[in-house]
């Protein structure tokens, strides 16, 4: 917790609260329903937080923008994006039914307005979407099939609607397929050795009928 006061000083005293309460809700619901390793809880703030986080170090959402979040597990990165934003909407799908319940109870007991959660796989997403975020949860060139026709037409942002993914390593061989994709080193943002090789990628997607 110290860590985010440090890296985000505007909190409100809500925001704030709403964070410090996420260990406490997250021990809980492991305890009855693996959402997050046994190992990992012990660091929810830098592992899963933070690392979320990042991408608002990139992008920050302006009131009335709409983000989906492929994949969430456990909600993330879009529960600590959703206290972040509380202006903004966040759609957050994943295909196992114990992890949306989870979410949906985390994000009831924080309450988020700003949250939908559902279990649902991308391709079947009938909305569109200013920005999609995700943490990892394949390759880009399969993600980029699945969501590819949920970004919406009109721009909010300075930066092109797309997509927002949190991923690790050497990624050139994966996005050698998207010359417009761009790495956001996390190191930049964050001091914690967890993010030594930890990446925020941005890849503009065209609205598509």
């Amino acid at each position: 917790m110290q860590a985010l006061r440090f890296y985000f000083p505007n909190l409100t005293e809500l925001q704030y609260q709403q964070f410090e309460q996420l260990e406490a809700l997250y021990q809980d619901w492991n305890a009855k329903i693996n959402v997050i390793s046994r190992k990992d809880i012990e660091s929810l703030y830098t592992n899963h937080v933070l690392h979320s986080l990042a991408i608002a170090k990139v992008q920050a959402f302006v009131p009335g923008s709409n983000i989906l979040d492929v994949g969430t597990g456990g909600g993330f990165p879009g529960i600590p994006l959703a206290i972040l934003f509380p202006e903004t909407q966040f759609h957050l799908i994943d295909v196992i039914q114990k992890k949306i319940k989870v979410v949906q109870a985390v994000a009831d007991a924080l309450g988020l307005q700003n949250v939908k959660a559902e279990q649902l796989r991308a391709e079947n997403v009938k909305g569109r979407y200013d920005f999609i975020v995700s943490r990892a949860v394949t390759n880009m060139p399969d993600f980029v099939s699945w969501v590819k026709t949920k970004i919406a037409k009109t721009q909010k942002h300075e930066r092109k609607n797309g997509i927002l993914y949190l991923k690790g390593g050497d990624l050139k061989q994966e996005l050698s397929l998207f010359p417009s994709a761009q790495e956001y080193a996390i190191p930049a943002f964050f001091n914690e050795a967890f993010f030594e090789t930890k990446k925020v990628v941005y890849l503009p997607i065209k609205y598509m009928l």
